[in-house]
């Protein structure tokens, strides 16, 4: 009966043992199950704010579609229309600047004649 109360008492001694080393074990554990959850809920918080950013762009995008039509149906008119106005006048203008063009014209052949007619009588 010594030796069963004995060997009782170094089996809990044994036992209490490994219960102490298991305990900053089981601690390690448990803060690292912690860092887990945490981890999850900010990359969950994050997909979460992500899907509703697209989905806010994708909302904007819808809205912006028609008036980007508008804009540039508006553009097309406003081009048309400043195309319109600006044909008669750059004709008007080529008219009146023509004459001076060809004015401009035969005095630069003139000049360029005597000038070759020099060129060709000082090396004679």
């Amino acid at each position: 009966m010594k030796l069963s109360l004995i060997v009782a008492v170094v089996a809990l001694a044994l036992v209490q043992g490994s219960f102490a080393q298991e305990a900053p074990e089981l601690a390690k554990i448990s803060e690292y199950i912690d860092k887990m959850k945490t981890q999850i809920t900010n990359k969950m918080s994050e997909l979460i704010s992500n899907q509703e950013l697209a989905s806010q762009a994708e909302s904007l995008q819808t809205q912006l579609e028609p008036l980007a039509s508008q804009v540039q149906e508006q553009l097309k008119t406003v081009a048309a229309n400043v195309e319109e106005h600006i044909k008669p006048v750059a004709t008007r203008m080529q008219a009146q600047l023509q004459p001076m063009m060809d004015s401009f014209q035969k005095q630069m052949e003139a000049i360029f004649q005597r000038l070759t007619e020099q060129v060709i009588t000082t090396s004679k």
